[in-house]
């Protein structure tokens, strides 16, 4: 489908999801796949009021930087007792890293029985000068009581997926992605181009 794609973002976790997704989940979606700060540095503001608009904004501004179809993506946990917090806000919540972010949000949630969260992706492609598109995908879970596991970033080692009873962090990196919120809206995105036939 493409020659070659860009993946916008500095994230090498990120990075490495994308690259299992599209290696493992569509035959021919890119013969090459670029890091996008092998290009160069590119700061993009994420000043959109939702996932979709802030992929949008990413994709659409590395696109125009390297002429190139750029795939970006905006994801968040929200928790339901938090109200949907910390949603957009999620990698900005507070300052600081992964682990004192994990820790502010079990500190939240610390009087809440209610521990229902979902994580929540929109994914964009922009391709230079023809289209921009986006899929959103989702994956409900719980917050755990406590930090766990190695694996993965961000919030994973306190988000259980609906069905398992370990952290996105102790969970091997091949049965999360596929059951991921990038992983099911990379799905929708490869549907939509299988049937458009692009």
């Amino acid at each position: 489908m493409f020659d070659k794609l860009v993946i916008a973002t500095s994230n090498n976790g990120k990075y490495k999801e994308f690259v299992y997704l599209i290696e493992n989940l569509s035959e021919n979606f890119a013969n090459e796949i670029i890091f996008a700060p092998e290009i160069g540095k590119l700061i993009v503001e994420e000043t959109g009021e939702s996932y979709s608009e802030n992929a949008i904004l990413k994709a659409r501004a590395w696109s125009d930087k390297c002429n190139l179809p750029c795939l970006a993506d905006d994801s968040g946990l929200e928790v339901e007792a938090l109200k949907g917090a910390p949603g957009i806000y999620s990698a900005r919540i507070i300052n600081g890293s992964d682990y004192e972010k994990n820790l502010w949000l079990l500190n939240e949630l610390k009087e809440q029985d209610n521990r229902k969260a979902r994580f929540f992706a929109a994914i964009a492609i922009s391709v230079p000068k023809e289209y921009i598109l986006v899929c959103e995908g989702e994956c409900k879970g719980k917050i755990s009581d406590a930090q766990t596991g190695e694996n993965g970033f961000g919030y994973d080692p306190i988000f259980i997926p609906e069905g398992f009873e370990n952290s996105f962090a102790e969970i091997d990196s091949h049965t999360k992605n596929l059951i991921s919120h990038r992983a099911d809206a990379f799905k929708k995105l490869k549907i939509f181009y299988e049937n458009a036939g692009l």
